[in-house]
């Protein structure tokens, strides 16, 4: 569930983020307080929405902010980057693993899809045999804080 604390401008209909480009300071953070995510002392984010940059559902929840606008939200990560889908789990076997491969359960670490491209997996078991390694989201069965600063809309 999302709940929303605006302290910016109320939002106007008129700053619709369809075909825009739009640049935002954007921090998130687990339950904990650990920070994840915070652009606000490098460059702002910017994108259009759909092109990729912002998963679908954080796009969902920021989508047509006005500019000026400052809020933090509470979310469940998986609103913000998908429900946990159990078919993401598997087990890779020690023979598929490189032979220094060395990992520990709650480790997120990158790897390489037969189509050569990256994605996070969390360990979540290492045995003689193999390791069972999460493909989903590595934070969407957390709950987070996030804080959005909409600069600009062009």
């Amino acid at each position: 569930m999302s709940s929303a604390s605006p302290s910016g401008p109320a939002p106007d209909a008129t700053q619709s983020w369809s075909n825009r480009r739009v640049t935002l300071h954007l921090g998130i953070w687990l339950d904990d307080g650990t920070e994840v995510l915070c652009t606000e002392d490098v460059e702002p984010v910017r994108f259009r929405l759909g092109d990729g940059t912002l998963a679908p559902g954080l796009e969902s929840l920021l989508a047509d902010l006005p500019v000026g606008t400052d809020t933090q939200l509470l979310a469940e990560g998986s609103a913000v980057f998908g429900g946990h889908d159990p078919d993401l789990v598997h087990r890779l076997p020690s023979a598929d693993l490189p032979g220094d491969f060395a990992a520990e359960p709650g480790q997120v670490l990158t790897f390489e899809t037969p189509g050569g491209q990256q994605t996070a997996g969390t360990v979540l078991a290492v045995a003689a045999d193999g390791v069972e390694v999460d493909f989903n989201h590595p934070l969407s069965r957390r709950a987070l804080r996030l804080r959005v600063q909409v600069l600009a809309i062009d």
